[in-house]
């Protein structure tokens, strides 16, 4: 068994507050599980309105499969949230 992690660090323009910033980020969490069966938390800025960083994992049987997997994600975070940009994104696979 290999376990993929994807870290995505967001930046978020519009946000003026943490509630407005749970807003936004709780239906990204909510589709990328749904989508892609992956656990998703946010792991850090989280007293920063404008910043917030995703770390997502999935398990897979190959490591390929799970880079795979993570990479769609991110096209897929891309494509459906072109307003929020990735300022960094960084895939670990641990064997």
């Amino acid at each position: 068994m290999h376990v993929g992690i994807l870290t995505l660090t967001l930046y978020l323009p519009d946000c003026h507050s943490l509630k407005e910033k749970r807003g936004r980020i709780k239906p990204i969490i909510a589709r990328l599980r749904k989508e892609f069966n992956v656990s998703v938390v946010e792991s850090d800025h989280q007293d920063s309105w404008q910043s917030c960083q995703l770390l997502i994992a999935c398990a897979a049987s190959d490591g390929i499969i799970a880079e795979k997997t993570l990479g769609q994600v991110i096209t897929f975070y891309e494509n459906h949230w072109p307003d929020l940009p990735l300022t960094d994104e960084k895939i670990e696979i641990i064997y």
